[in-house]
């Protein structure tokens, strides 16, 4: 047990760090997807209400006056003291800009040693038999996740985006609008959630799915040969 400590320590979810070409364990995979699952679950309840809810609330403990007029519909109009709720998403900004990290983290030996979740889901499969799968496909299931959630973050943060842009670029791109419709990014959020869940509960990685086929394309890693060799069904698994 001691031994497999300091192995842990020393190469976290990597098989061998001196290879060629580097594994990393599966197990450890799923065990970090489904504790970082938690963040596209809280994400989804917050652009629902973003969505879905009501962006006025009425004032407590104040009475509603009959205005004595109806609408199209012949609903009878009441006046009431309400107000405009202001959205902050500050902290699911961080959230975000934590889970960004998380997967550009991974896709590194380097970058490895500095997440947390790496580290702790590595620990957490201690004992168990490791399912060694190349790292590639893996980076390219990141990078899609890494793609869903910059498109939330500037959802989230739609005026500090645009005025990092026009200070960078030096063009005038308006603060005050919001250029990611609510419907893409809840249904990015949800897609997230689904890949996420698939891969830790029931070990389907669609990231890596599409790796193998842009492999098959011969769009990447054409001369990598355990790559070109990777299979959709057991020889995937080394």
């Amino acid at each position: 047990m001691l031994d497999n400590l300091k192995d842990t320590i020393k190469n976290l979810w990597f098989r061998n760090l001196g290879e060629e070409v580097i594994y990393i364990n599966n197990n450890v995979v799923r065990v970090r997807a489904g504790i970082l699952l938690i963040i596209p679950i809280y994400m989804i309840f917050t652009l629902i209400e973003v969505v879905y809810g009501s962006t006025w609330s009425v004032v407590l403990n104040t009475t509603s006056v009959d205005t004595f007029e109806t609408d199209w519909n012949d609903h009878i109009i009441y006046q009431v003291e309400a107000i405009k709720k202001v959205f902050e998403y500050s902290f699911q900004t961080k959230l975000l800009v934590y889970i960004l990290f998380e997967m550009l983290l991974g896709m590194s030996i380097i970058g490895a040693r500095f997440s947390p979740t790496i580290l702790l889901s590595s620990f957490l499969v201690l004992g168990r038999k490791p399912e060694w799968n190349p790292i590639g496909p893996k980076r390219c299931a990141w990078i899609l996740g890494a793609t869903f959630i910059s498109v939330c973050i500037v959802f989230f943060n739609p005026d500090i985006v645009a005025f990092w842009i026009n200070g960078l670029l030096g063009t005038s791109i308006p603060i005050d609008k919001n250029y990611v419709p609510s419907w893409l990014a809840l249904n990015l959020v949800w897609i997230c959630l689904l890949f996420m869940w698939l891969e830790s509960i029931l070990g389907f990685c669609v990231g890596c799915k599409i790796y193998i086929f842009l492999v098959k394309l011969g769009i990447v890693n054409r001369y990598c040969e355990v790559c070109e060799n990777i299979d959709m069904g057991e020889n995937f698994k080394k």
